[in-house]
């Protein structure tokens, strides 16, 4: 049986239609010499395209 990989799993989250999002990187520290809009564009999750591929590799029971 094949298993998710769940390190990689708790990394995004899955909507209902099926779309893939993940945290934008960078966000971690040095962040006080970034501009305001940048800092507020990080924020959002951002969508993660994937093929098919790494789909069925990474998130079997998602």
């Amino acid at each position: 049986m094949i298993k998710t990989t769940k390190s990689y799993a708790k990394r995004l989250k899955v909507t209902r239609n099926g779309k893939i999002l993940s945290r934008k990187p960078g966000q971690n520290h040095f962040n006080a010499k970034e501009r305001s809009r940048t800092s507020t564009s990080k924020r959002r999750m951002a969508l993660v395209h994937m093929d098919n591929k790494a789909k069925s590799r990474f998130l079997v029971n998602l």
